[in-house]
């Protein structure tokens, strides 16, 4: 599986739009080469460089239950039968990049499963992870940064 942005190139800078102090707007996704045997795909963008400013891996966006034909997410919005968990801000959806001290690198993970989850939304990062158990059959990342 392939997981791209036409907005930014994996390891490189993430466009302040996207930033939550800024549009905090989603960006665009491609996803390609998913197996054809999945029957759902989960979307986790974390910070795990959050753990030296905040002591914990910041979780920024959750989302399940996306259907495997769709190959492309739009900017700022997602397919109509997806999901969306919480944010470590406490709020449901995408919560942008927002380093408190200085870059930081998000990881965006993709992950093919053999089933759908069933949970609601709101669901948190850990209650996706557990319902994703012996289900993953394909996974991929796409990573950039964001500076204060």
């Amino acid at each position: 599986m392939i997981l791209q942005s036409p907005s930014f190139e994996d390891g490189r800078e993430i466009p302040k739009k996207y930033g939550y102090k800024y549009d905090n707007v989603s960006p665009p996704l491609k996803i390609r080469q998913i197996p054809p045997s999945a029957k759902s795909l989960v979307l986790i963008m974390d910070d795990p460089d959050a753990m030296g400013a905040v002591g914990k891996l910041w979780v920024h966006w959750v989302v399940w239950n996306l259907e495997p034909k769709e190959s492309d997410i739009s900017e700022s919005s997602l397919p109509k039968d997806a999901m969306q968990g919480t944010t470590d801000f406490g709020g449901i959806g995408y919560g942008g990049p927002a380093p408190p001290d200085k870059r930081h690198t998000y990881v965006f993970k993709l992950y093919a499963l053999n089933s759908k989850i069933i949970l609601k939304s709101g669901a948190t990062k850990k209650q996706v992870e557990e319902a994703m158990q012996n289900h993953i059959i394909a996974q991929t990342s796409l990573s950039g940064t964001f500076a204060p």
